[in-house]
């Protein structure tokens, strides 16, 4: 079976008007500065370019949605800038849509961004979006749902919840999201008891957490030798041992210093479909599910998959890379 990026490039007409769906609420830039800095870089091209500000108003889907439905009877480009989570419920929208889909990043780690070679700096992103070709980029999915960095169960999904919690309190940035990791594997935690197939040889495991990666840079970036499998039609998973909180946080140490691949007590691999059933039973059981960092209930077994459709991104030749 072919890979998604096995898939042609598509061709981005010069005039293709821009439909960009922006959250104010992700990192530091403010909706009148992101505005301006639109202005200043694509109002001297004669570019036509449309703005959708999510203030809370209405569901990020829904906003998405109709910035699709305008694109493609425009002819146009898709844009999400925002962080990662912005980034997946537009990218969301744009799958499957014939649409090429644009980013710009603002969030606090840029994963998706940062993994396709795209400015992180707003001038710099903007000018990249003006011209260029839209590559075939692999999105994962779980139960249907489409993921572009990440999607997991358990531990970390309890992570994200209190680095939500942590960066309301004292701003968005990355020592925050540490300390709110550290706080998190202090308390008590549950350990998960799933039964995984993969290959039709299902087996059980307890656990305290299941993270399935779809981003080359961030299995790189914690020591994880499966960064090379990725984009090429398949997802990497990563299971940890039941182990002490002493131990979660030697781990947290080792992937911040990107050695976590040597600890005894983490399993890596790739897979290209895999079942997960909670508790191990075949019930009905629902289960808390993190996707780029945002939480959803989701009705077991669970169903990890790549999505036998591309994003098709702007972003530089993978070659040139």
């Amino acid at each position: 079976m072919p890979a998604p990026t096995d898939h042609a490039p598509m061709a981005v007409a010069p005039d293709a008007p821009l439909f960009i769906v922006f959250n104010s609420g992700s990192g530091s830039q403010k909706a009148e500065a992101f505005t301006a800095s639109l202005e200043a870089v694509i109002g001297p091209t004669g570019r036509r370019w449309h703005l959708r500000t999510l203030d809370g108003s209405r569901p990020v889907p829904e906003v998405a949605a109709d910035a699709v439905k305008d694109a493609r009877a425009a002819g146009g480009v898709v844009v999400a800038a925002g962080g990662d989570g912005t980034l997946n419920a537009v990218a969301a929208a744009v799958l499957g849509s014939g649409c090429p889909f644009g980013v710009l990043p603002q969030g606090t780690f840029n994963y998706f961004g940062r993994a396709h070679d795209i400015p992180l700096d707003n001038e710099g992103a903007m000018r990249h979006l003006l011209g260029g070709t839209a590559w075939p980029v692999q999105v994962g999915l779980v139960n249907g749902r489409p993921f572009i960095v990440n999607a997991s169960l358990g531990l970390y999904p309890q992570l994200l919840e209190d680095r939500e919690g942590y960066k309301q309190q004292f701003g968005r940035n990355r020592f925050v999201a540490l300390v709110a990791g550290v706080a998190t594997l202090l308390r008590q935690h549950r350990q998960l008891r799933l039964t995984m197939d993969s290959g039709g040889q299902p087996r059980t495991i307890r656990t305290p957490t299941l993270f399935v990666g779809n981003n080359p840079l961030q299995m790189e970036q914690i020591g994880m030798p499966l960064a090379a499998a990725l984009e090429h039609g398949q997802l990497a998973a990563i299971v940890l041992k039941p182990v002490r909180t002493r131990m979660l946080l030697w781990l947290l140490l080792r992937g911040l210093m990107g050695r976590l691949g040597e600890a005894e007590s983490v399993e890596g691999f790739t897979f290209r479909q895999l079942t997960v059933r909670p508790f191990g039973g075949s019930g009905t059981r629902r289960a808390k599910v993190a996707t780029d960092g945002e939480i959803v209930w989701m009705d077991a077994p669970l169903q990890f998959a790549v999505s036998p459709e591309p994003l098709y991104l702007i972003k530089p030749e993978p070659a040139a890379r």
